[in-house]
């Protein structure tokens, strides 16, 4: 089994079901004892903003501010720089406990040993 997974949710509301899957299998591994590192690109950057993820709904699924409290809990939750800067976020803007890194992180972590890297 990986010791690290490394996830990259590139969905938001355009594609709930792929967010929602992003999420829900970051949880479940962080309440299995894996070490998760979940990214936020794309469309799911806005769920990094306070308040976000409780807008998000998709009927048989958890509630988003569950999963992320959940993961902030015992992982990494990251936001993309470039995401990030496209939609005007800054560090003072996110969640507490989210950071904002680069490409160059993210293939660090993808290229660990022992990482899983999946991309939803």
């Amino acid at each position: 089994m990986a010791k690290k997974l490394v996830i990259k949710v590139t969905a938001g509301a355009d594609a709930p079901e792929r967010c929602s899957q992003a999420f829900t299998v970051a949880a479940v591994a962080v309440a299995s004892g894996v070490e998760v590192s979940l990214w936020l690109t794309g469309e799911s950057s806005w769920f990094a903003l306070p308040g976000r993820a409780a807008e998000f709904e998709l009927p048989h699924a958890a509630p988003l501010p569950d999963l992320i409290d959940s993961i902030l809990a015992a992982g990494q939750i990251t936001l993309c720089t470039q995401c990030a800067a496209r939609r005007e976020i800054t560090e003072k803007d996110v969640i507490e406990g989210v950071r904002i890194a680069g490409a160059q992180v993210f293939v660090s972590e993808a290229m660990a040993d022992g990482a899983q890297a999946l991309v939803y």
